[in-house]
């Protein structure tokens, strides 16, 4: 008998941006022996760079590909991060009804230091303010989807995949 955690799979990470929702999938994923989707990963690989997408088309186009990338990391066995937007679509959010979902949250404060100079095109203009109105403006739709939430602030991500083995794990 092994002690690697066994996780019903998929298993879904959702939160706003710069919550670690990447780097806790991939440390999970790994403790369990499983695949890492990061779905915007995904949109980049197939599509150009999300700044790009949102420039050339638009964001309500970038909705449209990230729904049609979504939809199908939905039906991996694999631990998958969605970008923060993700659960704007209503159909996402019914697919997410029937899955292990969980809240990544993080402060404010927190946040600013792990965006500071990026290229995130919501927060272009506005910085940690436009990012707190995101959050508000999206809060609802993550406490509508998830089955556990953690604070990653002051957390390590050790202590965060711990969490959520602890909570949707057991041992095989």
């Amino acid at each position: 008998m092994s002690d690697t955690p066994r996780l019903a799979l998929p298993i879904v990470l959702v939160g706003p941006m710069g919550a670690g929702k990447s780097r806790v999938g991939q440390r999970l994923a790994a403790s369990v022996g499983a695949p890492f989707v990061d779905t915007d990963l995904r949109i980049v690989e197939r599509y150009g760079p999300i700044e790009e997408i949102f420039d050339r088309e638009g964001e309500e186009y970038f909705r449209i590909v990230e729904r049609e990338v979504v939809d199908e990391a939905l039906r991996e066995e694999a631990v998958i991060s969605l970008g923060g937007g993700a659960v704007l679509h209503e159909d996402t959010r019914d697919d997410l009804a029937g899955l292990p979902v969980v809240w990544l949250q993080v402060s404010a404060s927190a946040v600013a230091p792990r965006l500071a100079g990026g290229t995130r095109p919501l927060l272009a203009d506005g910085g940690i303010e436009r990012w707190s109105a995101i959050l508000e403006a999206r809060r609802p739709l993550y406490e509508s989807v998830a089955d556990f939430s953690i604070d990653t602030s002051r957390r390590s991500v050790a202590r965060i995949v711990d969490d959520i083995t602890g909570r949707f794990g057991g041992t095989r």
